[in-house]
């Protein structure tokens, strides 16, 4: 399997962020890591590997990027305002740097974003908010809800980067075009965040997958099952 690691300096963090390519040709995929990972976990945990065939055949092409989860919703140092700001901040790395160098690298005018647990926020917050530049959204055992890491702070960064609160009233075409699955376990702690999104999706009526898978918890192995199965509907 290809690899490429990849570092860029970032205008709108103002720092170098780095980054692993596998695959020379297909359709591309953002893969976040879980809370304070790097670029390099989803690798550690074997995810890529569960894919390995989609990427030698050359179905897709998968891009890992570090989180700035320190700097930002783990940064208990920080005022919850600085917090969210950061968060922006990465947010619209993510939107005016990465994603439109990966659009232009693979020719398309929308892309893939994936993530198990904290990585599966990081994906749908980003799908929902962004929703024009994104065609699948894949998350796996994702909490959407991030209130609970800002120590009762609250203000309009936070609305916006909070999809059980903006996205009830948020207007976009381009939500009944995008593939989204929700996946969870029976037994995952954060089964009920899925099924509280999967209620606001279905409330507006866009299509989605509310995937329960029976007796999993919230671990690598159940989303190793399950990312394969979602990249094989791509």
């Amino acid at each position: 399997m290809q690899e490429s690691y990849i570092k860029f300096y970032s205008h709108r963090i103002g720092r170098e962020l780095e980054l692993l390519r596998y695959g020379h040709w297909g359709y591309p995929i953002l893969l976040f890591p879980t809370s304070m990972g790097r670029f390099f976990e989803n690798k550690d945990f074997k995810l890529i590997e569960s894919v390995q065939w989609f990427v030698d055949t050359g179905k897709i092409k998968l891009y890992c990027i570090d989180s700035i989860d320190n700097d930002s919703f783990y940064a208990k140092h920080l005022h919850p305002s600085v917090r969210i700001y950061n968060h922006i901040c990465y947010d619209r790395m993510l939107n005016e740097e990465l994603v439109p160098w990966i659009q232009n690298e693979c020719g398309v005018d929308k892309i893939g974003v994936a993530g198990c647990s904290f990585g599966g926020y990081q994906a749908l917050n980003f799908a929902f908010k962004h929703p024009e530049k994104v065609a699948y959204l894949f998350s796996m055992g994702g909490a959407f809800d991030i209130k609970g890491h800002l120590n009762g702070y609250y203000d309009e960064n936070v609305f916006f980067n909070n999809p059980p609160d903006f996205m009830p009233d948020a207007h976009n075409d381009h939500f009944y075009h995008m593939k989204i699955v929700l996946g969870t376990g029976e037994h995952d702690f954060c089964r009920g965040d899925n099924e509280w999104m999967s209620q606001i999706l279905h409330r507006k009526g866009i299509n989605h997958w509310l995937d329960v898978r029976p007796y999993a918890n919230h671990d690598w192995p159940v989303w190793r099952g399950m990312f394969p199965d979602y990249v094989s509907r791509i």
